[in-house]
């Protein structure tokens, strides 16, 4: 389909407030994309400003792939845990280590995060 706005066009007129007098109806505002960008009439993705996106600690980590961390996590329980090892990568709800002793990969959950350090500088997708 090359104009997802023709498919989806009623269940945006349906979540969408009737326009007050006066107001303009939206029509040429598009709606949300799952990217986080808008999709405009044509169809198009629109991303949005990169600075809301920049600050989240999945994009931070990912900047500093390669580099030695170490991840605090709090565990059910409350039985805080330390892992230090190579960034590989950053989700949404994940973080990818590499333990710098048993090169053993892990896979940790960000709901159990409660903060990562480094021990050099690290790199930031924004200025300050």
């Amino acid at each position: 389909m090359s104009n997802p706005f023709e498919y989806y066009q009623n269940i945006y007129r349906a979540t969408q407030p009737a326009p007050q007098q006066g107001q303009q109806t939206g029509q040429g505002q598009g709606f949300a994309a799952p990217s986080g960008g808008m999709i405009t009439q044509q169809g198009q993705v629109v991303s949005s400003p990169a600075m809301f996106e920049q600050s989240y600690v999945e994009n931070i980590l990912r900047h500093n792939r390669g580099k030695i961390a170490t991840v605090y996590m709090t565990f059910t329980g409350n039985q805080q845990q330390v892992f230090v090892g190579y960034v590989m990568g950053a989700g949404r709800d994940h973080i990818v280590l590499r333990d710098v002793n048993s090169n053993k990969t892990f896979i940790l959950l960000t709901i159990y995060l409660d903060y990562v350090t480094f021990d050099e500088q690290i790199g930031l997708p924004y200025e300050l």
